[in-house]
């Protein structure tokens, strides 16, 4: 086990959050761009096709990370049958819940109804489809809607802060439903649909397009926000939330709606946009 995760399981997750928020939103101009200088070096952020192209104009590292892209710079899949990617980053893993269960890396799995927050929630999604992408620290970090669909019903399930990186990921058991992370149930053509963001060691921040910030306002229980008669419903290939850092999303799918793009598969590089599944 790497000295990274092995610190993840002592480490103090919410407190190194708490303060690693105050740097982002830090309007101090040498904080942020000692922060922007960092990110955009180390990881060669491609700020060409940021809407702003020009480190300086962002006011915070918040600003900076949670960037919108300009014009045309992702399209979504022109076949209106596809299912498109969420976001940008990588394929940590994607397959069928078998089972109930999530792959997630070689000896580590967890339940789909521990993922949700719920067994009941769970059900529509027996013997479905998953896909779990990561996004690294030069991504866009906002997330955007698959397919056309209604909100129902939001539920935040607490949790601890790991990393969500490769090292993690293939290391620390049932990473992704130990996380802390927002559920977002939503209704559509083909049946339920599910996004969930997951938070991350100094990540945990994530805001929605309807509701604003949903995390982090910590808890120790889960919380559900009933959205059912609202009328809130997102296009396919919408922008539907935002990471304030980055992190992954987790996209479920019913059985016998889709089959993944056949290109797809751990490691994958994606882009927002692509073709992620094609409805039967």
């Amino acid at each position: 086990m790497s000295l990274m995760t092995t610190l993840s399981y002592a480490l103090p997750h919410r407190l190194l959050s708490s303060m690693a928020r105050a740097l982002a939103y830090s309007d101090n101009p040498r904080v942020a761009q000692w922060l922007i200088d960092t990110v955009t070096a180390k990881f060669g952020v491609n700020l060409g096709e940021a809407a702003d192209p020009d480190p300086r104009s962002y006011r915070t590292f918040n600003q900076f990370f949670t960037r919108a892209l300009k014009p045309g710079a992702r399209v979504a899949d022109a076949d209106p049958r596809n299912l498109v990617m969420p976001a940008d980053g990588r394929i940590s893993q994607l397959g069928r819940i078998e089972d109930g269960s999530i792959f997630q890396a070689k000896g580590q799995s967890f339940t789909t109804a521990e993922l949700l927050g719920s067994a009941e929630d769970a059900k529509p999604f027996n013997d479905g489809l998953f896909a779990t992408v990561y996004l690294s620290p030069k991504d866009y970090h906002r997330v955007h809607m698959p397919w056309t669909g209604t909100l129902r019903e939001t539920v935040h399930v607490p949790g601890r802060l790991f990393s969500v990186g490769p090292a993690a990921v293939s290391r620390v058991p049932g990473l992704f439903a130990r996380n802390e992370r927002l559920v977002c149930h939503f209704d559509t053509s083909f049946g339920p649909m599910v996004s969930v963001m997951v938070g991350a060691l100094l990540v945990s921040g994530v805001e929605t397009v309807w509701s604003g910030e949903e995390i982090p306002h910590y808890g120790d229980r889960i919380t559900r926000k009933d959205y059912r008669g609202q009328g809130i419903t997102l296009e396919r290939f919408a922008e539907m939330a935002r990471f304030n850092y980055g992190s992954t999303v987790i996209v479920l799918l019913p059985p016998g709606v889709a089959d993944f793009a056949p290109h797809l598969d751990a490691e994958h590089a994606v882009q927002l946009g692509q073709a992620l599944a094609t409805l039967r």
